[in-house]
């Protein structure tokens, strides 16, 4: 007998594998080092091999797929079912192994290097805009503790730090006055670092034709067309529109029971980040239709006058997903049918 399928769980330096037969008999659960996993995996022949879709698992995938092996990433949401009792790495690995056998068991793409490298790009553009929120906020608070209201917006802020950097800003204690300026040049300084980030995000969009097609969408600009291309990379994987949406977690939370349908709020499960920015980007839709209706199409009027705007907002990054699929299933720019 040999081993047909393999449950990895993956670890920094101690993984534990579990590999089985066509018929389910264990062949063996124990720890591998890290040192030595890919000498293991050299030695059993071409398997199915499971994994939870974690950090280093996009590496590991790749790298047990040049092996020969099929490789599945599961989220780990889908795995835990399958624990039989207790918190193990043996448990978590026979929990994988018995998970990635389901015929019916979702899973994740696997990225190439190139995805990855551009979504790190995004991934510290996003650490950046919170560690400058968080500069903005405590300043605000601090100069506001001396009788001075800065004005709401990014842009007040940091004219205020202009103008503290160059010697005309309030009146202050010479104690604070330094702490603020010390503050004031760190978020000037994050701020020329997220300019630069996102000029080489709308730099690499320019040269894919993807990224292009999916900014004829309304309410889709480079950032949010670059990080889908990355994270998705082909829509094949996905069987619909809906199926995008809902992996993105902007689909209805189903809660029916006894032949009664019930919906609840969006599910928020998938990625948080691609979630983040179409609602983002329909906000802007939504705030640029009420200062100027005669420009919306029809479908958002008719959204707004039918439904709270928080509400209007999700349904419009729900039914935007949708169109990306299709675009990126079509291979051709978005064309709006309900435009006046």
């Amino acid at each position: 007998m040999h081993v047909t399928t393999i449950g990895l769980d993956l670890a920094k330096n101690i993984f534990q594998v579990h590999g089985v037969t066509t018929d389910g008999t264990t062949l063996f659960n124990r720890p591998v080092r890290r040192a030595q996993l890919l000498k293991f995996f050299e030695k059993q022949p071409p398997c199915l091999v499971g994994m939870e879709a974690c950090a280093t698992s996009h590496h590991w995938a790749r790298e047990l797929t040049k092996l020969g092996h099929e490789v599945r990433l599961m989220a780990p949401s889908y795995v835990k079912p399958y624990v039989k009792r207790g918190k193990s790495d043996a448990a978590d690995a026979e929990a994988i192994c018995e998970a990635v056998t389901r015929p019916t068991m979702r899973t994740v793409p696997i990225k190439s290097p190139e995805q990855q490298a551009v979504l790190c790009q995004h991934r510290a553009r996003e650490l950046l805009i919170g560690q400058r929120t968080q500069l903005s906020n405590i300043i605000r608070g601090l100069v506001g503790e001396f009788g001075y209201t800065l004005r709401k917006g990014m842009s007040y802020i940091r004219a205020f730090a202009e103008e503290l950097k160059d010697g005309r800003g309030p009146d202050l204690p010479d104690v604070a006055a330094d702490v603020i300026a010390s503050l004031c040049k760190q978020l000037l300084t994050l701020h020329k670092r997220i300019l630069a980030l996102e000029k080489k995000i709308f730099r690499a969009a320019r040269q894919d034709r993807r990224v292009k097609l999916l900014e004829t969408i309304p309410g889709i600009g480079p950032v949010s067309a670059s990080a889908i291309v990355a994270t998705v990379g082909t829509p094949d994987n996905f069987k619909s529109g809906r199926d995008f949406a809902a992996w993105i977690g902007l689909t209805p939370l189903n809660k029916s029971s006894g032949g009664r349908e019930r919906l609840g709020k969006i599910t928020r499960m998938g990625d948080q980040y691609l979630r983040k920015l179409l609602v983002t980007g329909m906000t802007s839709r939504v705030r640029a239709a009420k200062a100027h209706p005669e420009r919306a199409d029809r479908w958002v009027a008719s959204l707004l006058e039918r439904k709270p705007v928080r509400l209007a907002t999700v349904a419009m990054a729900n039914k935007t997903a949708r169109i990306v699929w299709a675009v990126l299933t079509r291979n051709e720019p978005y064309r709006n049918q309900s435009a006046t």
